[in-house]
């Protein structure tokens, strides 16, 4: 029998120095991003304290990536609103309580360099929840949030879940059958880490499909010669920040070198997709529910692009 999490509150509230600790950012950053540029809206107590909800502390971290991939500040807003009104993992205010305590449980474990711990966790979450719930609302926050701030040992943290969370995600991909179509996955705006192409790779997996994720810093240019060599029933590239002009140039010479479908998945996909109007790749959006029936389409020559 597994041991209980512990309890959380119903509403899942935090105080600023809780989300401080949590995320990394500091009370100063937090109160700009508020005042200055309305990117998070916490609620205030009679005392006039700030609580943060869950959803507060998302925004948070997606601003945080945003910003470490060199996204100025002022451009995040219309990206968050475009995530918002976008069906992605949908999460009840039930529900977030639970996955609160499953991040606190991670970072706690993270925090203490136990593996046995978060080997268990990793089992538990993998059997109670959708990967796709794993990944978005449990996972990825822990490990977007440990990768900034310069507290002392918290670029040690980041690695040690950065290496375990890797290994246990190949290793689920390396499960899938043989003899599914092939189907590559590669980054496609030069930002990605490896464990956001592993990541990326799960949700777009299932009996059919078989992922195969290439490292990251694949130069574009010569994916042609790997399409070549191995014949995938498609290449996908993951894109993380908004293309600029010279990379839509650089994605219309990579699809005239392939004969497979190309296509593209990720936070900023869609936001990518106005600069190649006229070409033949496709999107695949951010979240299961879109990319795999997308990507299978993709792989049968079905999809609607």
């Amino acid at each position: 029998m597994t041991e209980p999490l512990e309890s959380a509150s119903d509403d899942a509230l935090l105080p600023m120095r809780e989300v401080a600790s949590l995320t990394g950012v500091n009370p100063i950053t937090l109160r700009a991003w508020e005042r200055r540029h309305g990117l998070i809206r916490p609620v205030r107590t009679v005392g006039g304290h700030r609580l943060y909800s869950q959803q507060d502390i998302e925004h948070i971290r997606s601003i945080m990536l945003w910003t470490s991939r060199g996204l100025p500040i002022s451009k995040i807003g219309a990206l968050l609103n475009r995530q918002q009104n976008t069906p992605e993992l949908a999460v009840t205010d039930a529900a977030e309580a639970p996955l609160l305590q499953w991040q606190q449980a991670i970072h706690r474990a993270t925090q203490a360099f136990d593996g046995a711990e978060l080997e268990r966790l990793h089992g538990q979450l993998f059997t109670i929840y959708p990967k796709a719930t794993v990944l978005a609302a449990v996972l990825l926050p822990v490990w977007r949030s440990l990768a900034v701030g310069d507290a002392f040992g918290r670029r040690s943290q980041w690695l040690f879940l950065d290496a375990f969370f890797r290994a246990r995600l190949l290793l689920r991909l390396q499960m899938n059958p043989g003899n599914g179509a092939c189907v590559l996955l590669a980054d496609g705006s030069g930002h990605a880490h490896e464990l956001e192409l592993l990541c990326a790779g799960l949700l777009m997996s299932n009996d059919q499909l078989r992922i195969e994720v290439l490292s990251p810093g694949q130069p574009l240019e010569e994916l042609p010669l790997l399409c070549t060599a191995i014949q995938p029933a498609a290449l996908v590239l993951l894109v993380q920040t908004p293309l600029q002009a010279d990379a839509h140039k650089r994605l219309r010479a990579l699809q005239m070198g392939v004969t497979c479908p190309l296509a593209l998945v990720g936070d900023a996909a869609a936001a990518s997709s106005s600069g190649l109007r006229g070409s033949s790749i496709a999107v695949l959006g951010n979240d299961e529910a879109s990319i795999l029936p997308r990507l299978e389409a993709l792989v049968r020559g079905t999809l609607q692009i």
